[in-house]
């Protein structure tokens, strides 16, 4: 029985893990208003959580929006989740995130990520696909007062706020972003 769910649970890693989340940009426009909706609670969630991160919404150049990120592992772990960018408070295109890790983890968990940009040379280094880094090593937990703690590195913070589930983790991995412009 042991075996069987932690062979379920593997193959559900694994298939998070190769297929990404789906499309990264809403197919039609239910979705897309689906999404919008989503990006907005998220965004609205992490001001009531703490109000002092409105600053970097006021400041940023840009941020991307990540509503909700699966993450599981047995050893072995993996998320992903998709979400929205933007510039200077205008939505100009669409990402999606991916994680590997592996070392000492288990369990499951979603959670929140916005990632704020800085200034125009660290938006664009996450349209190239160039942006990866462990989170979990440079994110700031949301929680009040967090936002005025939390200082840019290399041109970009990162805030995360759980959602769901446990997650025991001392594993060594990266999240990895893809980017997909607006299309008018």
């Amino acid at each position: 029985m042991l075996r069987s769910l932690m062979m379920s649970l593997w193959v559900s890693i694994l298939f998070l893990t190769l297929t990404g989340c789906g499309s990264m940009v809403p197919e039609n426009d239910a979705d897309k208003q689906y999404q919008d909706s989503q990006v907005q609670g998220t965004i609205q969630a992490f001001k009531d959580v703490d109000p002092s991160i409105q600053s970097f919404f006021d400041s940023a150049y840009g941020y991307a929006v990540f509503p909700s990120i699966g993450s599981g592992a047995i050893g072995i772990g993996g998320a992903g989740g998709n979400g929205q960018v933007f510039q200077q408070r205008n939505l100009i295109g669409y990402c999606q995130m991916g994680q590997a890790n592996i070392g000492l983890a288990l369990g499951g968990q979603t959670y929140s990520e916005i990632i704020f940009f800085q200034n125009a040379a660290a938006l664009a280094t996450f349209q190239a696909g160039q942006t990866a880094f462990d989170a979990r090593a440079n994110a700031v937990a949301a929680a009040s007062g967090a936002g005025t703690a939390a200082d840019y590195q290399d041109g970009v913070v990162v805030f995360t706020k759980p959602l769901d589930g446990l997650m025991f983790q001392a594993a060594i991995g990266g999240q990895h972003f893809s980017y997909a412009p607006l299309v008018h």
